[in-house]
């Protein structure tokens, strides 16, 4: 028994071997290849989904760039969110109400989390940012009216 085990195991692994040294390029996502969008009533917010979508389960990254002075108002997402900042520096807020002297500067380089269902909210106070969000869908930006 234990000889057909191993047999059974070589056997695999040799005709696996040619199948695994057979790897394909990377396919990157390169930005010029991105379908941005902005929010209605926001042209100072653009999104664009580089992997997944909202829609979709799994891992998605969703890259966003924020006009100088652009504001996201108090909103949540059902799903924890793991934001990196690319350029820029982002102010964010947690809470119910948008509270400019509550808000932390994130610096470029810098990551903060989003807790799923945590109201949150987002301000360019200084200039441009652009940041990307990692998480796993599906997914959704639901306002708080406030």
């Amino acid at each position: 028994m234990k000889r057909s085990a191993v047999l059974l195991f070589l056997a695999t692994t040799l005709t696996a071997s040619p199948m695994m040294a057979q790897t394909s390029a990377p396919q990157p996502v390169l930005p010029e290849a991105l379908r941005w969008f902005s929010p209605p009533n926001n042209p100072l917010v653009r999104g664009a989904w580089m992997l997944g979508a909202e829609q979709d389960a799994g891992a998605y990254v969703f890259r966003v760039a924020l006009a100088k002075n652009a504001k996201l108002p108090v909103h949540t997402h059902p799903d924890t969110r793991h934001t990196t900042v690319l350029s820029g520096t982002l102010y964010v807020g947690f809470g119910d109400v948008f509270d400019e002297s509550q808000m932390t500067a994130v610096p470029a380089g810098g990551l903060y989390v989003a807790p799923a269902n945590v109201a949150h909210y987002l301000w360019a106070k200084d200039g441009e940012v652009s940041y990307q969000e990692v998480g796993v869908g599906p997914t959704a930006t639901v306002p708080l009216a406030r």
